[in-house]
């Protein structure tokens, strides 16, 4: 039966700052009263008195912290009873909660719905409409158990796309482990009740525990749900956790959007994009805005955008307007594009592409291939099968009576040819019209109707790499001739069986040959672009050094020339320092001393109050000029 209950109230991030706290206190041999946790809080991380008093009491009600009487021991309160609070020992065994304490949507505490099947619990405004409890006298279940029993599918393909999903994880959860190395906190398990990390997603994918992706979706969010609640919904693990979850959901929304794109994008065999998926994407020229007519695969359609990827080097997405796309059909003239080389090269990418649609030729896997495999039978398996031969009757002209010479036709299995790697993936595919030719003869040959079924026919040298001919027997049509036993052939059957013989014989030492050319083409082919690839890793390698060593170069210089300028601007403001000290002095220097009314030197001759003079021949200068008439000497 569903029902709403509160599982705790206080803060998570508040309670870890109230255990540091205690435990710091504790640690100064000293009682962590009320007062003392509300100055560390204030102190440290900036939190009111209030509000620390108002989160110590919630956190006690949720049974995380220990609320005691304790009596001092020395001191001013030495003998005065008074509260303390202690960190939840192992009393309690947090093992046995059925549910979580927060809600999975938003992290937060609060009063919440507990699902009936699983540990999760959610907040009623946090769930939509479709999700919301109905009837409370009935049994409830979440989201996630909702979306986990609507699929069924293959567990083996499932696990093949999930270990690239969880690959993906791993590159990107190892900023998270190095951040995260607190899941060992002795006080982890009080706030986390289903711990998870991505070595465990990866050991269940491993094991082929999960039944669906949502399921494995829901590990995903439940580890975002666990950083966020243990470091905070603003710290960096949570930032590393979403963008962790985002990427899985997009993974999963692609995954869903078109399996044999995913598969081949990740697995990255040669020409990868070439091969049709299915179903078959539409082609299409599509044309993003600075750029010109580019061809692309539709993805999907949503209103009146289209998400396409486009044939080239890069493979690059985008949503495109519906007005900026053509059908691929269109003459390439009326697009008016730029014949650029990456241009060029799409184009060639997307006439292979049609190729492969137009041979029927699709990517498989080892997997894939196994069954098929099985029920295939190899090239010296041929010899066991009945090559039937039909003939056509005509006669000649003017000899009605005669024996007539048949035009003959040799209807030969058709047969495909699958070279393999030495990870099980097809990488080349022969078709049909390549390995085998015509078989019907422009020349009269003598009658047929069947070859034994003991000749045996020469099978081929098997080559370095794995080569396997599957076989099909093709039904006869109503008009071909009724086989006739063996018992009534004729002699001149001796001399078709011996012919045959030579012709299958020539038939698959031509294709012999043409394999060994075509595996030598091949094995050059991978010895150049093993070369190749090597080659632009040791330049990317390189490249790389040599940014690091410019970067740290760089970092260097900077440092250098920020401890410089301070220095400089150090010695500056003390010289200026100097010189203001030295002016002043000279200054007041200057105001000592009495100077030539005459001529501004410094004076020895007292005249008046105000005017002195540095000789007798400015005093004279000046007293004939005008200090007669307002010297205040008296006489």
């Amino acid at each position: 039966m569903a029902r709403l209950t509160k599982r705790r109230q206080a803060d998570t991030k508040a309670i870890q700052h109230l255990w540091a706290a205690i435990e710091i206190i504790r640690n100064q041999k000293q009682i962590a009263n009320i007062d003392r946790i509300t100055k560390y809080m204030s102190r440290v991380h900036g939190m009111h008195p209030k509000e620390t008093t108002r989160q110590l009491s919630l956190a006690v009600k949720d049974g995380l912290i220990v609320e005691t009487l304790t009596v001092g021991c020395k001191g001013s309160k030495a003998g005065i009873e008074q509260e303390g609070y202690w960190l939840p020992g192992d009393e309690i065994d947090w093992e046995t909660e059925n549910h979580d304490w927060y809600c999975f949507e938003c992290h937060l505490p609060g009063e919440v719905l507990i699902c009936d099947l699983c540990f999760r619990v959610y907040h009623s405004k946090c769930l939509s409409d479709e999700f919301r409890l109905r009837d409370s006298s009935s049994p409830w279940q979440c989201p996630v158990c909702r979306s986990i029993k609507k699929k069924n599918t293959n567990k083996q393909e499932m696990g093949t796309y999930l270990r690239f999903i969880v690959s993906r994880m791993k590159e990107r959860a190892i900023d998270l482990n190095k951040k995260g190395k607190d899941s060992k906190h002795p006080m982890y398990r009080r706030l986390v009740h289903s711990a998870v990390d991505v070595p465990t997603i990866q050991e269940k994918v491993n094991e082929g525990k999960y039944r669906s992706y949502e399921e494995f979706k829901a590990d995903a969010q439940l580890l975002l749900h666990n950083t966020v609640i243990f470091y905070g919904a603003d710290s960096e693990q949570a930032d590393i956790a979403r963008m962790l979850y985002k990427d899985t959901c997009h993974e999963l929304d692609e995954l869903q959007l078109c399996k044999n794109c995913f598969y081949l994008s990740n697995a990255r065999p040669d020409n990868w994009f070439c091969y049709p998926c299915i179903p078959n994407h539409e082609l299409v020229w599509a044309k993003m805005k600075g750029f010109g007519f580019w061809p692309a695969k539709v993805m999907q359609k949503e209103d009146n955008q289209v998400d396409v990827r486009f044939f080239g080097h890069h493979h690059q997405r985008a949503w495109i307007p519906s007005e900026n796309i053509q059908d691929i059909t269109v003459n390439i003239h009326r697009l008016h594009v730029k014949r650029s080389m990456g241009w060029k090269k799409a184009c060639d990418e997307l006439e292979l592409h049609q190729r492969f649609l137009r041979e029927g030729r699709f990517w498989k896997s080892k997997n894939e291939d196994r069954g098929e495999e099985e029920a295939e039978s190899s090239i010296s398996s041929t010899s066991n099968e009945q090559l039937k031969v039909t003939q056509e009757p005509r006669a000649k002209k003017g000899r009605r009576n005669q024996s007539v010479e048949p035009k003959k036709e040799v209807s030969c299995p058709p047969r495909s040819i699958q070279v393999a790697n030495e990870t099980g993936n097809i990488f080349r595919v022969f078709s049909e019209t390549s390995l085998l030719t015509s078989l019907s003869l422009s020349e009269p040959e003598p009658e047929t109707e069947a070859v034994s079924s003991s000749q045996e026919i020469p099978t081929m040298p098997q080559p370095i790499e794995k080569v396997s001919v599957s076989t099909q027997t093709k039904k006869l049509s109503a008009s071909s001739p009724r086989m006739l036993h063996r018992s009534t052939q004729t002699t001149s059957d001796g001399v078709c069986q011996s012919m045959c013989h030579d012709k299958y014989t020539k038939i698959f030492n031509d294709f012999k040959d043409r394999m060994k050319s075509d595996h030598k083409r091949e094995t050059e082919r991978v010895v150049r672009e093993a070369l190749e690839k090597l080659r632009s890793e040791m330049e990317e390698e390189k490249r790389q050094a040599v940014n690091k060593a410019v970067a740290n170069m760089q970092g260097e210089m900077d440092r250098k020339c920020k401890q410089v300028k301070e220095k400089c601007k150090e010695e500056f403001v003390e010289e200026i320092k100097k010189l203001a000290t030295q002016h002043k002095q000279l200054i007041s220097q200057t105001k000592k001393k009495q100077w030539c009314y005459n001529c501004e030197e410094e004076a020895m001759y007292h005249c008046c109050w105000n005017t002195s003079y540095c000789s007798i021949k400015c005093q004279q200068e000046h007293w004939h000029a005008e200090h007669k008439r307002t010297c205040r000497r008296k006489r």
